[in-house]
């Protein structure tokens, strides 16, 4: 039999999953970390934990499967974006990886926006110089750490820090790349003039190759530690967002669909990087290459449900073990509990800054409108409400760049939540529908993989052949009853916007 795994590394996780090409989930597997957050605007971890996480999970998705090993062919990864990692010449971590929600660099991001923002979006697809983006990280480093500026041999993404260890090799993507600051998405290659700004050259970043591409087999030794055959192959999937893009079936113009994990991340294939005339909406090298994506970004969704769940949830959290019942589930129960529109009170998912529609790396998570009558319940479900509202928010600029949307593609693991999916299709006043596979990145690597080792002939064929849908969610009689909520939501989160720059800029 021959198998494609995926691995997907999180921002709080990283995923494994064994496929079959009809599309069947032979097993899947997640290890989690604590990402390190030692000032308000600080989140790390160290690099090595990505690869110990990752081999955890391989080896108990294979465990789980109750399979040969050496029936995988082909292997593919994906990641978040933006997340620097510094090695040294013999490929060791020297720093902590600077996590994609870090906002350490704002005076670098500073720095660069004066250079570069006139012509960043036509360049990169991304429409604000913020301190998310690499290149302002690594800047970071250079001002604030200079012996390890001094000692840096690669910066890499996590796609890239994984795939060298399978293979050896420093390779990247498109699809990984796009949103670093580093990568010119017209042409295809690092943008010399911002590398030299920051002082870096090409060979301190890895190769670069079409997503999707054979990087090249497993090592020997990861090979005799996973039981791998020594042709197993590799692939470099792209960005998790991209590669789920296909995980969903979104691989032509006109399809839509959204994925609701750590963070909110809207998808809609487009053909050219240059459709948004505002120049407001991210653009993204899709993971198919010569495709792109309008790609909004929401830094916070489901890690503010998470949230909730550790600072607030811990008798859902307590009865879950002593039920073995996942805790989120017990957490909706609770949310259900509360009318839609939660009495009047509204959440603003803010709590690393936002991105979409309007970048504002100094934004706040805020509840507003709370009395004395408000309960836990009301405090979970606004937090649902809260993402649908900042989805919707998202779709409406999608739509004002002329591209029209008739239905939603619910993905990741807010996918799971059937009142979530409701609020979200009264709230944007669309049909949603749900996959048979839920965790989408994992499965657009399990096609990946099948093209790469020629078990599907084109990705089209992969997708026919793995992705299936589940359920199709249509707006019920509470969709009237968000219109006024909705426009509290917008009108609270434009007040706050000149308010939060004049509260916590340095």
């Amino acid at each position: 039999m021959e198998l494609l795994l995926g691995i997907d590394a999180g921002t709080t996780s990283v995923k494994v999953g064994i496929f079959n090409p009809a599309g069947d989930c032979l097993a899947l597997a997640r290890c989690e970390y604590q990402l390190e957050t030692p000032l308000a605007d600080r989140a790390e971890l160290n690099p090595e934990v990505y690869w110990q996480a990752c081999c955890e999970a391989v080896n108990h998705a294979i465990q789980s499967a109750e399979i040969n090993p050496q029936e995988v062919v082909a292997i593919s990864v994906s990641s978040q974006g933006e997340t620097i990692i510094t090695l040294d010449k013999d490929g060791k971590p020297i720093y902590p990886a600077l996590v994609w929600l870090d906002n350490r660099a704002v005076k670098e991001a500073k720095r660069l926006a004066q250079l570069f923002s006139t012509e960043v979006y036509q360049v990169t697809g991304i429409p604000e110089i913020i301190p998310t983006w690499s290149a302002c990280k690594i800047l970071w480093l250079r001002e604030n750490e200079p012996t390890v500026f001094s000692r840096a041999a690669k910066f890499l993404l996590v796609q890239d820090y994984l795939i060298f260890q399978l293979t050896g090799k420093y390779v990247t993507n498109a699809s990984v790349a796009c949103t670093s600051l580093l990568y010119d998405i017209v042409h295809d290659q690092w943008w010399q003039p911002v590398l030299d700004e920051i002082g870096i050259t090409n060979q301190q970043l890895p190769q670069i190759i079409p997503p999707g591409a054979l990087v090249g087999n497993v090592t020997h030794r990861v090979a005799l530690q996973f039981g791998f055959s020594p042709s197993t192959k590799v692939i470099g999937g792209g960005m998790d967002q991209c590669v789920g893009a296909i995980g969903a079936g979104n691989i032509q113009p006109g399809c839509i669909s959204e994925t609701t994990g750590a963070a909110l991340v809207i998808q809609a294939t487009i053909s050219a990087p240059d459709l948004d005339k505002s120049k407001t909406i991210p653009v993204y090298s899709h993971s198919i290459p010569k495709h792109y994506l309008f790609a909004p970004v929401c830094p916070t969704a489901g890690m503010a449900y998470k949230w909730f769940r550790d600072t607030f949830g811990q008798p859902e959290v307590e009865h879950a073990q002593t039920r073995k019942l996942d805790p989120f589930d017990l957490l909706n129960e609770l949310a259900q509990e509360a009318p839609a529109g939660c009495d009047g009170l509204i959440m603003l998912p803010h709590l690393m800054g936002a991105f979409s529609p309007e970048p504002n790396p100094l934004a706040r998570g805020t509840f507003f409108g709370f009395t004395l009558h408000h309960q836990r319940s009301h405090f979970a479900r606004a937090i649902l409400e809260g993402v649908a509202f900042l989805l919707r928010q998202n779709l409406e600029r999608i739509e004002q760049s002329g591209i029209p949307i008739s239905q939603i593609c619910s993905t990741g693991g807010g996918a799971r939540s059937a009142l979530w999916n409701q609020i979200k299709a009264n709230v944007c006043g669309l049909p949603i529908f749900t996959l048979e596979n839920e965790e989408t990145a994992l499965l657009g690597n399990a096609i990946l993989a099948g093209v790469a080792s020629q078990v599907f002939r084109s990705v089209q064929e992969g997708v026919a052949a793995m992705v299936r849908t589940k359920v199709t969610i249509e707006p019920d009689r509470d969709q009237e009853k968000y219109i006024k909520p909705y426009q509290i939501y917008r009108d609270v989160d434009e007040t706050l916007r000149s308010v939060f720059i004049r509260s916590y800029k340095n």
